[in-house]
């Protein structure tokens, strides 16, 4: 079993914040099984590489052999998170977080063992709440608390409607905490003020107040934006395996780093090793080479990495892929860029014109995959290798 000290450097690895760091030491020390707590608004049906930093923590508490609770938001679904929105959040009607709910567990047991995780969802003790429960529980919150967070306070000072019931949602996901009684609780740093709502709502009714680990929101291919499939630039973890190894490969050189701190399963040394390779040397993209294959064969199982590999190699090291290519960053005008009008910028043709020919000659690649829709838009947020005939490349990034 690893020292306490050991725990404690695993566990922080690649968090933004412990608070409060002497109480998860204590708690280590107890030698008692913890309970982890993370939870999940069933928002979207499919999971991308940015929710499994969050996943990955879970894990490290799993293999430390603490219960990690796998908690699906499907009441506070229907409230809306307000985190981080400049505007009343939609909520999510019954039957659309059912059916994004079905997706979840198939998808994060490619990361935790279904052995050791518990699946709870919070309509079981939020279902069962009356309205005098919930004023019960309104009571041990005030609205000058509220207004702390700084969605809300700018909202307010900024003469933007705030509904009454998204007060209600960093309250009810306090109280799954109660109702849970977490000793743990994860989640993003925009969620930090949910996560002490938790503490405070556990001292409250009279429980030990929750220590609150966040991580970071893990920026999208691009490099500068959260990934999000709105954004366009993110890694599912249901693509297929060359797709999401042809993505990996297409970040930049500094943004791998940032990937294997908190997605990568290999021991920090490791990765300081590799890193010193690179600075004595070595290739970049071999070193990216092991960053893909790693997270290919965790959704994909032994093997499809080897086999992506394989793949993107032939696609483009034997068809005289340049070692280094031009690098660029465009604006996007609106949400993207036409493919022919993103070709002239990127100076791979001289005009739309050619650039529309060459769509329809089949000479265009996005990616290594050939690309004949003159009517393609490519989202902001997105990175792509682009290539026209077989000696014009360049990596573009698109942004807002």
């Amino acid at each position: 079993m690893p020292t306490i000290a050991e725990q404690l450097a695993e566990l922080s690895r690649g968090a933004a914040e412990i608070m409060v760091e002497a109480e998860l030491v204590q708690r280590l020390e107890s030698g008692r099984r913890l309970r982890i707590k993370a939870g999940f608004d069933p928002t979207a049906p499919d999971l991308h590489i940015g929710h499994t930093v969050l996943l990955n923590k879970m894990r490290q508490f799993q293999v430390l052999g603490h219960e990690v609770v796998f908690l699906i938001g499907d009441f506070t679904g229907m409230i809306g998170d307000p985190s981080g929105k400049n505007a009343t959040r939609p909520p999510l009607t019954r039957e659309e977080v059912a059916s994004n709910a079905e997706t979840y567990a198939e998808q994060v047991f490619k990361i935790l063992d279904p052995e050791l995780t518990r699946v709870e969802f919070n309509s079981r003790w939020m279902g069962k709440m009356d309205a005098a429960g919930l004023i019960g529980l309104a009571s041990r919150h005030t609205v000058a608390r509220m207004l702390e967070r700084d969605d809300f306070r700018k909202r307010y000072q900024g003469g933007q409607a705030i509904a009454v019931h998204e007060f209600l949602y960093p309250l009810v996901q306090g109280y799954d905490s109660v109702a849970l009684e977490a000793d743990v609780e994860l989640g993003g740093t925009d969620q930090t003020f949910n996560l002490l709502v938790g503490r405070q709502l556990q001292q409250a009714y009279g429980q030990a107040p929750q220590v609150v680990l966040t991580v970071p929101l893990l920026e999208g291919l691009d490099g500068v934006n959260k990934m999000s499939k709105s954004l366009g630039n993110y890694v599912g973890i249901n693509e297929p395996p060359d797709e999401i190894f042809g993505k990996l490969m297409s970040i930049s050189d500094a943004l791998m780093w940032r990937y294997f701190e908190l997605l990568s399963f290999r021991p920090v040394a490791e990765i300081e090793q590799l890193r010193g390779a690179v600075e004595a040397g070595a290739n970049p993209r071999d070193i990216k080479f092991e960053l893909a294959v790693e997270l290919v064969d965790r959704f994909h199982g032994a093997g499809a990495g080897v086999r992506a590999r394989e793949a993107f190699v032939a696609r483009f090291t034997q068809g005289q892929m340049p070692e280094d290519m031009p690098e660029m960053r465009l604006k996007a005008e609106g949400g993207g860029l036409g493919i022919a009008h993103l070709l002239k910028r990127a100076g791979l043709v001289t005009s739309t014109s050619e650039a529309l020919r060459m769509l329809s000659q089949g000479a265009v690649r996005i990616d290594g995959e050939r690309c004949e829709d003159r009517d393609r838009q490519v989202a902001a947020g997105s990175c792509h290798v682009y290539q026209v005939g077989k000696r014009r490349f360049a990596r573009v990034t698109i942004e807002r």
